[in-house]
């Protein structure tokens, strides 16, 4: 069935991961006359309730701090526990009972339990990502880590080191992958691999980089797709450094070892004028990674019959062109009336070699320019040489499918651009539009429709050789950061990793690798 499992570390991860998982809700279909475009069966696993009763829970594992999961509880109304053994059950002595005050529903999840109409949240009401949840976990889906608390003064949850320790010491009492993720592993057919969400400029960035260790080594030949989240909003001169430092040890560690890494800025440094983002809602800010998130994975998940299927390995073979480049960058567009009016998808701006200029190749479609690029750094492309574009996957969601994209490169094809160092572009089209539910923000993009329950996006992974300016100057902003035991390896291997984006196209033999 192609299944994937997805692992879910930190407070914002699971922000994205809520939105993310509201939308695959959504696709359910209920009638045995309509074929569903999305195939549920890879991210949803069918089980039984406490009472007998057939249920369909996610393929996810959560992990979050005391306190992070705010009203949601491990055993649900599908999993409910009728009877828990009480204090005086446990131990014969008398018991002293100590609770922290109960976490009071949000109104939206009071109607959603009761089966009442719910209305549009706002950002007001968002207090956790499970105030806005609407689907049922299983109760091995929750994982509370007792050792740090959601925002404590006293210990924060902030150095790198400090998740790298973490893991090491849950690892060595539980075995995490025996206890938390054999279980849904072997209830796959045919898995795609994994897909993990993290913070990646704190503490759950060396929490993923050794849990990745693991899953390499437990399920080496398994894809595991990474999109780390780094927090871009405004803070003192040393977080700010601190989280510099973090992002730099992530990419080092997940740069080196993952199928796919994808940092996300939270907030973009740079939006169209059509976004409307209040930086002080992770609600709002995660969203607006998911819009992007959810629709570029969109292929993984097509059902089979509705047209042309991909798959995490399929999507990583036409990205990677030289085997070396695991790093890919995520751009979008939403291509509503408005924006294309005001030229924000822009076809012609690069040549069929995907390189800035020119124009594109009757047979042949060039890689597309986007204008929300998600990533850190670089705001703007650099102007010291003009950036190559390796290869591009797109997909476009566009409900009235105003013009078809059929490409599918052959084998053979493909190969032979790569030799000719030109583009390789993949694009998938759907006529699903991304569903803008009530418990997505109503205020997020500026469309010019009123009223509308979906969204046009046009999505992109993107592997280009501007890569390589992204990793240098993180490379150069945090070498001086690290420990003097670190900081050659450190420089080193970042140094490695740039180059990997600039061999095979830039000419002239001095490429400003090692530059500071």
């Amino acid at each position: 069935m192609h299944e994937i499992v997805t692992l879910q570390l930190g407070q914002r991860s699971n922000y994205l991961a809520t939105h993310f998982w509201n939308a695959q809700e959504s696709y359910f279909t209920y009638s045995d006359h309509e074929q569903p475009v999305v195939d549920h069966d890879i991210h949803f696993r069918p089980g039984l309730g406490a009472d007998g009763s057939e249920t369909y829970t996610p393929r996810t594992i959560i992990y979050d701090l005391k306190g992070g999961f705010g009203t949601l509880r491990k055993f649900n109304a599908l999993y409910d526990i009728q009877h828990e053994p009480s204090a005086q059950e446990i131990w014969a002595g008398t018991p002293a009972r100590q609770a922290a005050p109960p976490i009071e529903p949000s109104e939206y999840q009071r109607n959603l339990e009761l089966g009442l109409p719910t209305t549009q949240l706002q950002a007001r009401d968002v207090r956790y990502w499970s105030d806005f949840n609407r689907v049922f976990y299983h109760p091995r889906s929750i994982v509370q880590l007792n050792e740090y608390e959601l925002n404590s003064q006293l210990m924060p949850f902030e150095d790198w080191s400090a998740g790298e320790e973490l893991f090491q010491s849950l690892d060595k009492e539980f075995d995490l992958l025996d206890r938390d993720v054999r279980p849904f592993v072997e209830e796959c057919d045919q898995m795609q691999g994994f897909q993990l969400f993290s913070g990646a400029d704190d503490a759950w960035g060396g929490f993923a980089s050794k849990y990745l260790d693991h899953l390499r080594d437990e399920y080496g030949k398994n894809s595991v797709w990474v999109w780390g989240i780094e927090d871009q909003s405004r803070t003192t001169r040393q977080k700010q450094l601190l989280r510099t430092s973090n992002a730099a040890r992530t990419l080092r560690s997940l740069g080196q070892q993952a199928s796919a890494y994808i940092r996300l800025a939270s907030p973009p440094a740079s939006l169209p004028s059509y976004v409307k983002l209040d930086s002080t809602s992770e609600w709002l800010q995660l969203a607006l990674l998911c819009t992007g998130v959810e629709s570029i994975t969109l292929p993984t998940r097509f059902s089979a019959g509705v047209g042309k299927r991909g798959s995490l390995s399929l999507l990583e073979d036409t990205l990677n062109t030289t085997d070396t480049q695991n790093l890919f960058e995520l751009h979008a567009s939403v291509t509503s009336a408005a924006t294309i009016a005001n030229g924000s998808l822009n076809n012609s701006s690069r040549d069929q070699n995907g390189r800035a200029g020119g124009n594109q190749g009757a047979d042949m479609p060039g890689a597309s320019r986007f204008d929300l690029d998600y990533s850190p750094g670089l705001s703007t492309p650099s102007t010291a040489r003009s950036t190559h574009v390796f290869a591009q996957v797109q997909c476009l969601r566009d409900h009235l499918e105003s013009s078809t994209h059929p490409l599918t490169l052959s084998p053979d094809e493909r190969l032979r651009r790569r030799h000719n160092d030109e583009s390789v572009v993949e694009i998938f089209q759907t006529a699903l539009q991304f569903p803008l539910l009530d418990t997505f923000p109503d205020t997020l993009f500026e469309t010019g429709r009123t009223g509308q329950q979906g969204l046009d996006i046009s999505t992109a992974l993107v592997c280009d050789s501007s890569m390589k300016n992204r990793v240098l100057d993180l490379r150069n902003t945090t070498a001086r950061l690290a420990s003097l035991d670190e900081r050659e390896s450190l420089y080193n291997d970042l140094t490695q990793i740039a180059q990997n984006y600039g061999i095979g196209w830039e000419s002239g033999t001095d490429s400003g690798v090692d530059d500071d």
